[in-house]
């Protein structure tokens, strides 16, 4: 091997040993430890999850989003609205938390997604110090039916149980913002998606239960600012989801802020390169540094 070659391969394995550092280490704990209230089982459908993905220490903001991978309640799209979603809050600084929370086709209805939901906010707030967290720098993020699961944790918080056994239980589950992407948001309008009420609620759920969780309905002064994207030609979750929900949120001088594109279809995750849709994340990084979620 002559002298050029062994040069190149050096600062080959240099590169691959670099980018290797970079990689945030990634892992999965279970929501509940001992098993999950209301589990049908121990297998993963039935126990849900956070998978973490810390921010590179240099680059830490202190910021962090649980996020919520869209699929109607059926299924979890667990690549375009989960991993890379996760990646990319790691590349400026912020920690991501991917939630596996239970669904409908597994037997799950509501209260218990979004149940799971609040959780994962408590044990994220529970660990902000252990994971260099601000406990007033936690979102939500979510994308169709999971941004319905995010409006959902944005209109429904608690502040936490005042002397529960479990110190995660004494953590409020309130986002500090939400990010929804395409969201589900009414159960009760024309423009509703069927299939995500159907399977969060079932067939025949009561009426009052409907209508608490079309989230349009349930926006109060307490509810966090929220960054909001949609499309015109979407056609399985219409963009009056996201416009009647930030009109709610603007009639009650909550900062908020939309961005409603001409073309694409549902669930386009973070876009094709090259088209319109595909800069909602770089204004959405533009909108968390604005609002001061980035600060560290």
């Amino acid at each position: 091997m002559n002298l050029h070659k062994l040069l190149l391969l050096i600062l080959l394995c240099c590169l691959n040993f670099s980018l290797l550092l970079a990689q945030p280490t990634v892992d999965t704990l279970r929501l509940w430890p001992d098993g999950a209230p209301g589990a049908k089982g121990q297998e993963d459908k039935d126990q849900p999850m956070l998978i973490r993905y810390p921010a590179p220490e240099h680059m830490a903001s202190g910021a962090a989003v649980v996020v919520c991978p869209g699929g109607g309640y059926n299924m979890l799209a667990m690549d375009h609205e989960g991993h890379q979603i996760a990646r990319w809050l790691n590349s400026f600084g912020v920690s991501a938390y991917i939630l596996t929370y239970r669904l409908g086709r597994n037997g799950y209805k509501h209260p218990i997604p979004m149940n799971d939901g609040k959780r994962a906010i408590r044990m994220v707030r529970a660990n902000a110090e252990a994971w260099g967290i601000d406990t007033d720098r936690i979102g939500v993020l979510g994308f169709s039916a999971g941004g319905h699961m995010a409006s959902t944790l944005g209109t429904h918080f608690d502040t936490g149980q005042t002397g529960a056994a479990d110190p995660i239980d004494q953590m409020s589950s309130r986002p500090d913002f939400m990010v929804l992407l395409y969201p589900v948001i009414s159960f009760t309008e024309d423009y509703q998606h069927s299939g995500s009420r159907i399977s969060l609620l079932g067939e025949n759920a009561e009426p009052a239960t409907v209508r608490s969780l079309s989230n349009e309905l349930q926006v109060t002064d307490e509810t966090p600012p929220a960054f909001l994207v949609h499309t015109t030609e979407d056609q399985a979750v219409p963009p009056e989801n996201s416009i009647y929900f930030y009109l709610e949120m603007k009639k009650r001088n909550i900062p908020v802020e939309m961005h409603i594109f001409e073309k694409g279809r549902h669930g386009l995750g973070m876009g094709a390169p090259g088209t319109a849709f595909s800069h909602w994340p770089e204004l959405c990084e533009e909108w968390m540094l604005e609002r001061g979620f980035l600060n560290q």
